[in-house]
């Protein structure tokens, strides 16, 4: 008996040590919070982090900072939705997604009350979704997501800008008009102007069951040939991205450009008192033709959300941290840090929000936009083959625009569920 005594005690005591073992593992009883956010953001969220631990000083959190772009963090995350971060920033039009995966915890009670009452009414809606005939809010919004063009106003004036044709008449080879023909989410904007759009069907879990999309019509190759003609112009820079904008802007290769208020920051320290912005221009469609006319461009207009991981162990600290990311004092924070326009209508109503160029060129723009939601998942990666044949074809002298824009459109189109 004695000797089953001895060895049932030091049973438990070997129990009790990897007892102490594993809280040492789970970080001394501290509550593990992985965030996502872009590279831009990074010093911004490490900003966060630490006001969020200070203002808790009642609890130990151990916020590991990892660095993801939104336009494709649905991707990384429904890779492996368990073990995702906690928190993530997103756009609004993945929340489909990102559901269907089963990886956004809806927000509820009196924290969807303060949500709802801090942000504007449409940024609420771009995080609202119907799921098995229920709606919910999946996203806390903190800024908008669209385009507008940037320039430089001691070459170009305001009337200039007006008018794809204005900026290039100002243009050369060595002073160009940057806009990114390889993405999507803006050569969309030529086709929005003229009316053309796409259709997704959805099932109770917002899985996509059929996308119909109408820019192969022959409004749609008229469009394309528009912008055949903008991408063989020596004036226009079309293998355009964020790096190759900023760095054009340092260097005065490129005096105006199309992009996202991400770059605010930077173009506004190169160009310095000639820094300027506004809405997006017209393009020539038809050109030469009798029926010539000025189609304004219609930029994608979204919200960046920040959602929180159906699967998160810590959920509830995980909503804490998101409010706190988005709530009014970081919202005009992220402003004044990044140029992002708050959705918190109380800070969008600070002063210096309303003063801001890039905040009127936004709310100028956002008059000519379509709201980024029910978009496509098959949408992307064809618009950047038809931008990419484009270029490749200015280089070559060989377009096929008909068929390589019906190979565009096939690509996006999906006709029956599973297809």
């Amino acid at each position: 008996m004695k000797k089953i005594t001895k060895a049932v005690c030091l049973t438990l005591a070997l129990c009790g040590a990897f007892a102490s073992v594993g809280c040492m593992d789970k970080n001394d009883g501290a509550i593990k919070l992985t965030v996502w956010a872009s590279e831009g953001d990074r010093e911004f969220v490490n900003e966060v982090v630490n006001d969020f631990k200070a203002k808790n000083p009642d609890k130990q959190y151990n916020i590991v900072i990892d660095i993801q772009g939104e336009n494709d963090v649905a991707t990384r995350v429904l890779n492996d939705v368990e073990n995702a971060a906690d928190v993530y920033s997103c756009s609004n039009d993945q929340l489909g997604k990102l559901i269907n995966g089963d990886a956004l915890a809806q927000i509820a009670g009196e924290r969807l009350n303060r949500v709802k009452q801090a942000n504007s009414a449409d940024s609420i809606q771009s995080a609202t979704m119907t799921v098995n005939g229920k709606e919910g809010v999946y996203g806390m919004p903190y800024t908008d997501n669209t385009f507008f063009l940037y320039y430089n106003k001691s070459v170009l004036s305001e009337t200039d800008v007006q008018s794809m044709d204005g900026i290039l008449a100002k243009c050369s080879a060595n002073k160009q008009l940057a806009y990114p023909m390889k993405d999507g989410w803006y050569t969309t904007a030529f086709y929005f102007g003229k009316g053309l759009g796409y259709q997704v069907e959805y099932d109770n879990n917002l899985a996509e069951t059929s996308i119909t999309c109408e820019f192969d019509n022959p409004t749609g190759e008229a469009v394309t040939q528009a912008m055949w003609e903008l991408v063989k112009d020596n004036r226009f820079k079309a293998d355009a991205d964020d790096s190759k904008i900023t760095a054009g802007f340092n260097d005065g290769s490129i005096i105006a450009a199309v992009s996202g208020i991400w770059n605010k920051t930077t173009i506004q320290g190169y160009l310095g008192d000639n820094f300027a912005a506004t809405k997006l221009p017209t393009y020539t469609f038809h050109k030469g033709q009798m029926d010539e006319e000025q189609v304004q461009l219609v930029s994608f207009a979204g919200y960046k959300l920040m959602g929180v991981n159906n699967y998160s162990k810590n959920k509830t600290d995980a909503m804490d941290f998101a409010e706190f990311y988005t709530n009014k004092e970081n919202q005009i924070k992220h402003f004044e840090k990044r140029g992002f326009v708050p959705t918190d209508e109380s800070a969008r109503a600070d002063e210096r929000v309303q003063a801001d160029v890039c905040a009127k060129a936004i709310t100028a723009q956002l008059a000519h936009s379509k709201t980024q939601k029910d978009v496509p998942s098959t949408m992307w990666t064809p618009m950047i083959g038809l931008g990419s044949a484009m270029i490749t074809g200015a280089q070559s002298g060989n377009f096929d625009l008909k068929a390589q824009l019906k190979a565009c459109v096939d690509a996006i189109e999906k006709t029956t569920a599973g297809s």
